[in-house]
């Protein structure tokens, strides 16, 4: 059995390691990660999204995200949920991400 607090806040840790390449703040702190959902023996749900359909990195930014969930010690299976409803936009941005771009 796993601390499923500490392997989400590592998790976390890795996906701040995740850039989107057009904006130059981390995936997390985007707003991309919609929930991570986390199961007694580690197996691991990511629902995502990008901030475009058309996002350059649309095909290998979700295999990025499995890759740095699966790389966090304890960490069993890992899914990776694409979605695009809802819609993202800039209001789902951590107060640090909007000051970063000067939105504050």
């Amino acid at each position: 059995m796993v601390d499923v607090g500490k392997l989400e806040q590592d998790i976390i840790q890795n996906l701040k390691t995740v850039y989107d390449p057009e904006i130059p703040v981390d995936i997390y702190e985007l707003g991309l990660i919609y929930e991570i959902k986390i199961d007694e023996d580690g197996n691991t749900y990511v629902k995502m999204t990008l901030t475009s359909p058309a996002c350059p990195v649309a095909g290998s930014l979700p295999g990025e995200v499995k890759q740095r969930v699966q790389a966090v010690k304890g960490v069993k299976d890992v899914y990776v949920d694409l979605v695009f409803d809802p819609p993202w936009d800039k209001d789902m941005m951590s107060e640090e991400a909007k000051f970063e771009l000067g939105f504050m």
